[in-house]
This record gives structure tokens, sequence and C-alpha cells, in this order.
């Protein structure tokens, strides 16, 4: 039976505002799993372009699960699945929000459009709404809040808006926007089917990350996780390396 890893990315693998980003510990343990036979993948929010510039070089997933699970490619960043979400839609919710002073992002295609120029070293598009937005698929927004409490009553408004569009889902100070369906857990019986006979290991460490959990055989958090998340957990470690190890260790 195959062993396969699904990792969140932010708080969990890199951490973005920290001096050391990715731990160099944290590349050589996903390395030593690959190297042993097993499957390491990402699960995030992020768009594949918001992952590309920080890991290039340095990890090679061995498939991403990206958008919250409505962009997922395999190690040769081919298509496993994708799915969208109506850019009428988006459109609306970028009238509702943006006059209110939130950062947005959207996916499409995998790559990156904002509102604003930012200090970013990967590729993105500066629109002014969806008219002058790139073609293709909108895989999911992020949108970018000042305070947990504002992320969570703006998750219940989008999920109460657009609930027939789409599943909205907090992600500690963001809100992650995907189509109507999906989820990081959902993304994961994707994988399954994708690998066959396998046991899935999944660590997250924020509330969007509990469809992900749920969907694991064995899942993993932090002690630095909201409590509703470290319940929902097989495991609390202390870091990814942890996990890992744990994972390896387990006779399959």
């Amino acid at each position: 039976m195959k062993k396969v890893f699904a990792s969140d990315f932010d708080g969990t693998l890199y951490f973005y505002k920290a001096e050391v980003k990715l731990p160099p510990e944290n590349v050589e343990k996903v390395h030593e799993y690959q190297a042993a036979g097993h499957y390491f993948g990402l699960c995030t929010g992020r768009q594949v372009g918001g992952l590309t510039p920080f890991i290039g070089g340095l990890i090679q997933p061995d498939f991403w699960i990206t958008s919250t699970g409505s962009n997922i490619i395999d190690r040769d960043m081919k298509e496993i699945r994708k799915l969208f979400v109506d850019r009428d839609v988006i459109q609306q919710i970028i009238d509702d929000v943006r006059p209110r002073g939130n950062r947005i992002s959207i996916d499409i295609d995998g790559v990156i459009n904002v509102f604003e120029e930012m200090d970013y070293p990967g590729e993105y598009n500066i629109i002014t709404g969806m008219a002058d937005a790139p073609k293709g698929l909108v895989h999911g927004v992020g949108i970018h809040c000042e305070t947990l409490e504002e992320a969570a009553a703006l998750t219940k408004e989008l999920n109460d808006k657009y609930g027939d569009y789409l599943n909205a889902f907090q992600n500690v100070i963001e809100v992650d926007i995907a189509p109507k369906g999906t989820s990081k857990g959902e993304a994961v019986s994707v994988i399954r089917q994708y690998y066959g006979d396998c046991k899935v290991y999944a660590i997250g460490d924020s509330m969007n990350d509990l469809p992900l959990l749920e969907a694991a055989d064995v899942s993993y958090t932090f002690h630095y996780a909201p409590e509703e998340v470290q319940r929902k957990a097989t495991k609390v470690v202390d870091t990814i390396v942890d996990a890992l190890e744990d994972s390896m260790r387990d006779p399959v």
C-alpha cells in the first residue's frame, strides 16, 4: 500500500513571517520521505503561481492541490482535475468586497491576479475587474482581512450570499473561495483515486484544513493550531518533520 502525505503550506511547511521561511530540516525530511518511495504533495489555498517562487529548486511535490482543491496537478504540472467559479459571480464578489479595502487575489489558470502592484518575486497580473482579467478558468479567490473576527464574518457572508456557486473557508485572517462542493478534503478523494491503493496522511494548522484532516486516514496538527483543529487531528506534533517521521514509521 502506498503512503501519500498531503501538507498544508503556510504555517505548516512554510512560514512567511519567519526569518527562516522554509526550514531546511523540512526540505530534508520531504526529500527523505520521497526517497523512501512515498508520495508527498501540497494541499493549499494558494495558486500554483503562489507556490513556485518559494519552493522551486528545493521541493518537487508529487502532486499539487491548489486553490483549495479546484486546481490539482501532478509532479510534472499536468492536469489531474480542474474546476472553476463562474466569472460573473467573481465580479459580484469584487463589487461587494473591494470597496471595503480588502486585498483580493484571483487565481486564473494558476496565475495570480491582483488590483495593485505588490512586492512579489513571481508572475502576477494587475487587473481592474473580470472584464480586463486574462481569459481562463478562475480556480479560486483569496481575500485578506485584518482580524480573525472579520475573516469569520466575511466567510459566513459569502457562503450565505453565494453558497449556490462556491464554498468560502476561513484561513486564519484570509478567506479562501473555491468552487461549490470543493474543499481540501474533497480533493483528497481525487488523490486517493489517482494513486489507487494508498493510505493518506495529512497535516494542517488552520480552520480551512479541517476538511483535509477529516478526510485523511491519519491527520496531524500543531500545538499552536486552534483547539478545534487539535481536537480533529489524530496526533498533535511540534513540526511537520515529526509528522513525516511518524508516517514513515507507520506499518501499512
